[in-house]
């Protein structure tokens, strides 16, 4: 009876939103496409899943409804939300190794939206994916359970009514929207459930544990006169109860790109429908808490090449709350309002502290040393594309991920991928309490890593049989917020892909009949890229490849690589170690790496000893380098591999990579080490 309340809402909106379609449905267009797969989304975990297809051997199409392809990672979120690197893996760990190529590293985590875009578009010529830009659906055919066709229009002209019809035994629905599933009639649920229906906490309607408003505000366009009405970005409604459910959605904002290089920038100019009105919630905040430095108000991740990845932060930034409440299941036009608005709202901003008289000089000067890269977004006037769509509809399945299994209380039997960051939700909404602004919605939870279910991104059976959703998964709220990343959803990109492929050859075309341990099977055999050598992982929870020696402090960090590490401190006269042992079948070449999490009061250096199996190399690194400002060092959320150098390796059980103590003068971590083959 869980579910009964959202499958009743969710099928009125299903019904009205099949309804805008009903001529399409009566009148079907021929199929003009034929292919195993059909990938709806360009995004990043679209790309994904089509070149996944591609690689087991099926015809695919790509659907993507703009120009725009990789989403939100090649859409200006180039500083990577992870929660632990350990959960990234197969071709989404691939495409981090491809951008760590082109900034000469291992891997990249932080990186330029161009470069994002061009690895995605290497993806697709290598596999010489067909690629449909500018096609949004409209409607979709199914017959016993099963979607026959998708109707696409011309989303360029739509006035045209031109429509083709695209046939597949397998759909995959990559969308941040969840279009297609909704066209197809499957379960979906908007906003947030009552903290009741799943027995949740961080669910509902919810009043951050600190606010950013730490003065009182006066909400009212004309200070202490109600009649006055509200500033511009307060709702005039009232606060829900805490923990009740709403079918409001977490705020929407734009990744912002920028440099201070002059000669790649362009300045930052009025944009059109500017009003600095939208503003005076701003002005009024910073009269009450005053002004230190541009980042009181924007978390400015600097990304390579003196670029910027601009996120949300403080009481008044660049998220819109309130504005995409609609969004979801608007149609097409209101959307792109929606659109247009976000970004009016955002270039306002930036230029509002550019340029008004009540922002502070020095914050002003500050201000204007940015502006708008000029090899950035080159096909959109230099402006991301790509609205950052944090959620929207979430399917409703068999299995809905919650709160409990985020927090281990509750662990899924048919995992076939992990999760590790936290339940994030921006806020939802910003209203008047007690004749002040408050912020409502922001939720920020750690957790550990931890499995989702296959039943979670593919419908209910006595639904939809021949489709797989890796974005919109079946989730409630608060456990979306944890999900909801792109490296994971790439990861599940991959996962889908598969299962559509092993579907149709061994499983009769019903992904719920596929085998969660055949295809977990399947995943392992075929990794990241074919006709390689593997790469060698050792982590602390291997035992047989894994010895210390000495005292140390065994530590579940989520700050580790995977689940565990141990750590110890400075030397004070007691010889400790670490070995890590390949265990090489045969002798090779290999480039060391060591896993360095990102800590408190580390040891300045850090000793090794790299056993060939001939001799010993000692190798010693500073970690004031490593845990430096510059985007090319660790990762300030987790920790990143750090390279001791490329050796010849002997087989056999006596080579190995130790880490000492040996004039350690602060905390030193063992946690993992890999070996990358140099010849694959």
């Amino acid at each position: 009876m869980k579910h009964s309340r959202i499958i009743r809402v969710v099928a009125l909106s299903v019904v009205a939103l099949l309804l805008t379609t009903a001529t399409l449905q009566a009148a079907p267009v021929a199929p003009a496409k034929s292919v195993d797969i059909c990938v709806y989304g360009g995004t990043s975990a679209g790309v994904i899943a089509a070149y996944t297809a591609k690689k087991h051997g099926k015809s695919v199409l790509l659907v993507e409804p703009t120009t725009h392809i990789g989403g939100m990672s090649s859409g200006g979120l180039g500083r990577t939300d992870i929660g632990n690197k350990y959960v990234v893996t197969g071709l989404a760990l691939d495409f981090y190794r491809r951008l760590g190529t082109h900034y000469g590293s291992l891997e990249k985590w932080v990186f330029e939206p161009s470069v994002a875009e061009k690895v995605f578009r290497d993806y697709i010529a290598e596999e010489n994916i067909e690629l449909w830009c500018n096609r949004r659906i409209v409607g979709a055919k199914t017959k016993n359970g099963k979607i026959l066709t998708i109707t696409l229009e011309d989303s360029v002209n739509p006035g045209k009514k031109s429509y083709v019809a695209v046939e597949a035994k397998m759909f995959i629905d990559a969308t941040y929207e969840g279009d297609l599933l909704a066209r197809a009639g499957v379960s979906y649920t908007v906003g947030r459930e009552g903290n009741k229906m799943y027995n949740e906490t961080y669910n509902g309607v919810q009043m951050p544990r600190y606010h950013y408003f730490k003065h009182d505000v006066d909400p009212y366009v004309i200070p202490d006169k109600k009649s006055s009405g509200l500033l511009y970005g307060i709702n005039k409604g009232k606060r829900g109860d805490i923990g009740a459910g709403d079918k409001k959605v977490q705020a929407y904002n734009y990744r912002i790109c920028l440099t201070d290089r002059k000669e790649n920038m362009i300045p930052i100019t009025k944009p059109e429908n500017y009003d600095p009105s939208k503003y005076e919630l701003l002005i009024r905040w910073k009269e009450k808490q005053p002004w230190r430095r541009l980042r009181d108000m924007f978390i400015w991740s600097m990304m390579p090449n003196r670029k910027t990845d601009i996120n949300n932060y403080g009481a008044l930034s660049t998220d819109m709350i309130g504005a995409n409440w609609r969004y979801p299941e608007a149609s097409y036009e209101e959307r792109a309002k929606i659109i247009k608005e976000h970004e009016d709202y955002t270039k306002g901003l930036l230029y509002f502290v550019g340029h008004d008289e009540r922002i502070p000089e020095f914050i002003r000067n500050e201000m204007l040393k940015w502006g708008y890269p000029k090899d950035e977004y080159v096909n959109n006037n230099h402006w991301s594309p790509q609205l950052y769509v944090r959620e929207a509809r979430r399917m409703v399945s068999d299995v809905v991920m919650t709160q409990h299994h985020c927090q281990g209380r509750e662990v899924v039997s048919d995992g076939i991928a992990y999760a590790a960051y936290g339940m994030d939700s921006h806020n939802c909404d910003r209203v008047v309490i007690d004749g002040c602004v408050r912020n409502e919605g922001d939720v920020q939870i750690k957790v550990k890593p931890y499995p989702i279910s296959y039943r979670s991104i593919v419908p209910k059976r006595s639904e939809i049989t021949n489709l797989l959703v890796p974005f919109c998964v079946s989730a409630s709220h608060i456990a979306f917020g944890s999900i909801r990343m792109e490296p994971v959803c790439m990861v599940l990109a991959q996962v889908s892909a598969t299962a559509a492929a092993m579907a149709i050859d061994k499983y009769n075309g019903i992904v719920q009949d596929v085998d969660y341990k055949a295809l977990n099977a399947e995943l392992a055999a075929r990794p990241w890229a074919d006709s390689r050598k593997p790469d060698i992982l050792i982590d602390d929870a291997d035992k047989a490849r894994y010895r210390l020696v000495g005292k140390w402090t065994f530590d579940k960090s989520r700050r580790c690589y995977g689940q565990t590490r141990y750590y110890t401190g400075a030397h004070n006269g007691a010889d400790k170690s670490a070995l890590f042992y390949p265990q090489l079948k045969e002798a090779d070449d290999y480039k060391v790496y060591v896993y360095y999490p990102n800590q408190k009061s580390p040891s300045s250096v850090i000793n090794f000893n790299i056993n060939d199996g001939e001799k010993i190399h000692a190798v010693e690194i500073s970690t004031k380098s490593l845990l430096s400002e510059d985007v090319a060092t660790i990762s300030k959320s987790s920790g990143d591999w750090v390279y001791l150098g490329t050796y010849h390796f002997a087989k056999g059980e006596k080579p190995y990579i130790e880490i000492t103590n040996k004039g350690a003068n602060g905390t030193i971590v063992a946690d993992a080490v890999q070996l990358i083959p140099t010849k694959r």
